[in-house]
């Protein structure tokens, strides 16, 4: 007997993917969690707070699903740099192993691996009632006596079991944990055995023959290991003929020998099995060669008419509460520079980018839906054999539709790819595909440019174009994917290796997990930088050099007399010649030259900057200059755009020509800095950032001029 209690008191959440071990952390920690990265890794890790029954609090860290020791993928190297490292900061005092009783033939694997390190291990055997509903049920008992470990059973959908999973880790750091014998081993012959245990005399930190073996395995990929430590390891292992695929592979098919025949003597078949019969009907149909696509497109069609149809209320209610409060500011600080840059200035921006939000939630709900029903493992299987047609591969699917979302995280997802290649082209393309933070552009744009209107009286016709342009984007990724891919040699071969879950009602605790964490992450991110650059664009709207505000007025009331204007319209007049001479209209006509021939204005050049620090900073850039360049403090970002009129024409400023070019440059185009900087970290030099930010921006650049020049010179 030993106890625990007294050290760091860390536990470790392991299990494969798609285990259920992020629904049953989400239960242990609540809200008590934060989101991070494990260090000098942009590897994400969350870690939280859980309470035990006596009161205590206890560091949980929830570690990337994995397979087995042996990593493939950058997430897999995370779990075993730490759990090969008893020095290491994130290196636990117990884990916490889940695995899906469905499928825990497989799930054995990485348990018995990490028993074999000497961890003290708590086994939360899952959806215990899903295994049972599909035919196959355990002796529990019989199964914790076999293994030699506790073995709890919990649902992490319902949170059913976790109470007596908290005891059991009470019970543990209390000091009631008997090491017993595992079950699961593998033979060690003389030679191998010799190996382990010189590699145990050179490191005295190794204390057991699996973390020998393991450190034999991958010793000149571990960092924590100094240089002479790898090459003495190394010639360990080659003066006693170490051969380690070999090795790997009759260790990996003995334990899966020893778990087979703990699974058949503990499972006791019954003679209910409707829900894996119904999951093998359903796939039958959602991934098929045709209706499998088909269910995909129609599932977007669905996404985008709920996106853009129901959030039209909730959009109204927040334009006009930040109208109001606009006003009030006004009101109670009266005529100022105070009043107007918390009114123009932060207000205006904020309000135009965060009238967006239903929509926003909207598409992280359906999508985290469609993620927990297990549809979404689905839909990397479809598409696997297309994508490796263009040099991706099933699994960067998982990346591309989480760039819906923000490629930041979508980036770092490929990290699950094993082959480099893949995983690189993955990393240059997925900004291509159409992420929350272009929502709000495409929102404003396409409202003006889009009559209200539905395809027989179902899909709105601005529904259709935001789905369109989501799948261009989505075509864009697969057109630079096949120019990569044969740009970029390599030998290696990929593949996809992956388990699809049974199909589930959503758990909603996770649902509104994943929606709030996304939704908050977006709000903090945006607002930090929409308040700063609302700040400066409201300096730089609203000021000029000496004298230069006085002339713009006094041309202005010139012109309004002679033109016998309104005391109103002479305001107007007044506030677009002053925001024109201002230091932001000088630099908007600075650039004019260049981005004339795509339609754009000098109001617009100065949004291309600004939005390139996030592209939603354009909607509060084009708010901060509407709300200075008028006198209707009633008007919503989008109506003040519409009004406005093209002097050189009469017609609308934002014709069909301008704003499906805009549309069209903000599709392609990459306007993301935060973006630049994540794909540098990931592939470890600016060359591929650069070569990225070229491509797009230069695609985005012709396709917008070809767009632009052909519809005008059609007559639109």
């Amino acid at each position: 007997m030993g106890g625990i209690r007294g050290l760091k008191n860390r536990i470790a959440l392991i299990g494969n993917p798609n285990s259920g071990k992020s629904s049953l952390f989400n239960h242990l920690t609540g809200l008590r969690q934060k989101t991070g990265n494990f260090p000098g890794v942009t590897v994400e890790r969350r870690s939280g707070a859980m309470r035990l029954p006596d009161g205590s609090e206890i560091q949980v860290v929830d570690f990337p699903g994995t397979y087995s020791l042996y990593p493939t993928s950058l997430d897999e190297r995370v779990v075993f740099d730490v759990l090969s490292n008893p020095n290491s900061a994130d290196y636990p005092d117990l884990v916490i192993y889940v695995a899906d009783a469905l499928r825990l033939d497989q799930h054995l694997l990485l348990l018995s691996q990490i028993r074999d390190l000497g961890l003290p291990v708590i086994l939360a055997l899952n959806l215990v009632d899903a295994a049972d509903a599909s035919g196959v049920q355990y002796d529990t008992h019989g199964l914790k006596e076999k293994l030699g470990l506790p073995t709890i059973e919990v649902n992490g959908r319902t949170g059913e079991g976790v109470g007596l999973l908290l005891q059991q880790v009470e019970h543990v750091f209390d000091g009631n944990w008997e090491v017993t014998t595992q079950p699961v081993k593998f033979t060690i012959t003389p030679a191998l055995n010799t190996t382990i245990q010189e590699i145990r005399s050179l490191l005295p930190w190794v204390t057991h023959d699996f973390q020998a073996l393991i450190l034999a395995h991958h010793a000149d990929e571990l960092t924590y290991l100094k240089p002479a430590e790898v090459a003495q390891i190394k010639s360990i292992s080659v003066k006693n003929g170490f051969h380690s695929l070999r090795i790997q592979v009759d260790e990996i098919m003995e334990r899966f020998r020893t778990i087979d025949q703990i699974i058949a003597e503990s499972r006791k078949p019954n003679e209910q099995s409707g829900r894996n019969n119904l999951t093998s009907r359903i796939d039958q149909l959602v991934t098929h060669i045709f209706w499998g696509p088909v269910i995909f497109v129609c599932f977007l069609l669905f996404i985008f008419q709920a996106v853009f149809s129901w959030s039209t209320l909730p959009m109204e209610w927040i334009e006009r509460i930040f109208s109001e409060l606009g006003g009030g500011v006004k009101y109670a600080l009266g005529e100022g520079w105070l009043s107007s840059l918390l009114a123009d200035g932060i207000l205006a921006g904020l309000g135009g980018v965060l009238v967006f939000i239903p929509q926003i939630v909207l598409l992280f709900l359906l999508v985290a839906i469609l993620e927990e029903s297990g549809y979404m493992a689905r839909a990397v299987y479809l598409f696997d054999r297309l994508l490796r047609k263009v040099g991706l591969n099933g699994r960067s699917i998982v990346a591309l539709v989480s760039g819906t979302a923000c490629a930041i995280p979508a980036v770092m997802s490929t990290r699950t790819i094993t082959n480099q290649k893949e995983r690189l082209i993955t990393i240059l393309v997925t900004p291509f595909i159409s992420c929350s933070a272009r929502l709000p552009v495409y929102a404003v744009l396409v409202g003006l440019m889009v009559p209200a209107g539905k395809l027989v009286g179902l899909i709105s016709y601005q529904a259709l174009t935001f789905m369109g342009l989501y799948i261009l984007g989505a075509a864009a990724a697969m057109g630079g994917a096949w120019v990569f891919n044969r740009v970029l040699k390599t030998d290696e071969t990929g593949y996809l290796m992956m388990e699809l879950p049974d199909y589930q009602v959503p758990h909603w605790r996770n649902v509104v997990f994943t929606v709030w964490s996304k939704v908050a992450s977006f709000v903090r991110e945006a607002g930090k930088i929409i308040i700063l650059i609302s700040i400066v664009l409201w300096f730089l709207a609203s000021y000029s050099l000496p004298g230069r505000m006085d002339q713009a007025e006094a041309t202005a009331r010139t012109e309004a007399q002679a033109r016998s204007l309104s005391e109103t319209d002479t305001k107007a007049l007044i506030a677009s010649k002053q925001i024109e001479t201002s230091f932001a209209g000088l630099l908007g006509k600075g650039l004019e030259p260049v981005i004339r021939p795509l339609g754009f204005d000098w109001k617009i050049g100065i949004a291309l900057v600004t939005s390139f620090a996030a592209r939603e900073v354009f909607v509060g850039t084009m708010a901060t200059i509407y709300s200075i360049g008028s006198v209707d403090d009633e008007l919503s970002i989008r109506q003040r755009m519409a009004a406005e009129i093209n002097p050189a024409n009469g017609r609308s400023r934002y014709s069909l020509p301008v704003a499906l070019s805009l549309l069209l440059f903000y599709v392609f185009a990459m306007q993301c800095m935060s973006t630049i900087a994540v794909v540098r970290k990931e592939t470890g030099s600016w060359k591929w950032p650069m070569v990225q930010l070229g491509f797009m921006t230069g695609m985005a650049y012709v396709v917008s001029l070809i767009t632009f020049q052909g519809l005008t010179a059609m007559g639109y």
